[in-house]
């Protein structure tokens, strides 16, 4: 059983930064794609980044492009979201998930496409 553990949510100002990181057990971490999606209040959950097995091909949002960075660490079974310059419409619960299909050739942005997630943390920006 995978399981995906999330951590460094916070509440902060506009303009901070946030790392999340999210700690992954349970299978061969290296072999599979991870994603950070967001669920805001009333709002339907979003694709915010995801970065390919290997660290490479990441992608991301449109609306945190310049903003955000996703990292991997295979040797700590850990992948992490560098979130720069937070705004107030950031604030949502972000979600790690991990990809169900091993050694995928792209980074997915589709959540149908992951089958494991985190219990999510909060991120909040108000002033």
């Amino acid at each position: 059983q995978v399981q995906l553990v999330e951590s460094g949510g916070a509440l902060v100002q506009p303009g901070d930064s946030l790392r999340l990181t999210c700690a992954a057990s349970g299978r061969t971490f290296s072999s599979y794609g991870m994603g950070w999606f967001r669920q805001a209040p009333g709002k339907e959950r979003e694709f915010v980044s995801a970065i390919k097995w290997n660290g490479r091909g990441p992608r991301y949002a449109d609306f945190v492009k310049g903003r955000f960075t996703i990292s991997r660490d295979n040797a700590k079974n850990t992948v992490d979201l560098e979130m720069n310059s937070l705004q107030p419409e950031d604030t949502a619960v972000y979600y790690c998930a991990a990809d169900a299909l091993e050694y995928r050739s792209v980074a997915s942005d589709l959540s149908s496409e992951y089958n494991y997630w985190g219990q999510g943390t909060q991120v909040t920006v108000s002033s």
